[in-house]
């Protein structure tokens, strides 16, 4: 068995990455304050050489957003790979609205937003897309039939 196919060891990758992504979400303060000035400044230099406006913070933060969640989709994958793809998803909505929520209810300096919802769970399906792609030759359907459709659609 390889640690690829060993479904205990991505539940407990799994376990980990929501501990930390539990721990990010729930920090009483946004994670990014203390850099705050210098990100401003980065992006003001950047504008004024030349980078589109539309590369702002905004952008910074939904991306973020993304990359945080597609180790959470990577390993749910890989730790129940009879779920089916959409159900991977629905996993990444749920872990989303779970911390956006939280922060709404329980940390008056943290802001909740409905773009979390959305980039979080897309970032739970790339993660999910990743792994049924980084399996395809070692393991017959990581994530069951929807990736198997997904994956027909992608290779045409």
């Amino acid at each position: 068995m390889t640690f690829l196919s060993n479904q205990r060891a991505w539940r407990i990758v799994l376990f980990a990455l929501l501990g930390l992504l539990a721990f990010v979400a729930y920090w009483p303060q946004p994670v990014d304050q203390p850099v705050q000035g210098a990100l401003t400044a980065v992006f003001k230099f950047l504008h004024r050489h030349g980078i589109p406006h539309w590369v702002d913070y905004e952008l910074l933060e939904a991306s973020a957003n993304i990359a945080l969640f597609i180790p959470i989709g990577f390993a749910s994958c890989l730790a129940f790979p009879k779920k089916s793809f959409w159900l991977i998803g629905a996993f990444g909505l749920g872990i989303s609205a779970c911390l956006e929520l939280g922060q709404l209810l329980c940390l008056h300096n943290r802001f909740p937003s409905p773009l979390d919802l959305v980039t979080n769970t897309s970032g739970a399906v790339i993660g999910a897309a990743l792994a049924a792609v980084v399996l395809r030759s070692r393991v017959p359907s990581p994530c069951g039939d929807g990736t198997r459709k997904l994956e027909r659609r992608l290779s045409r």
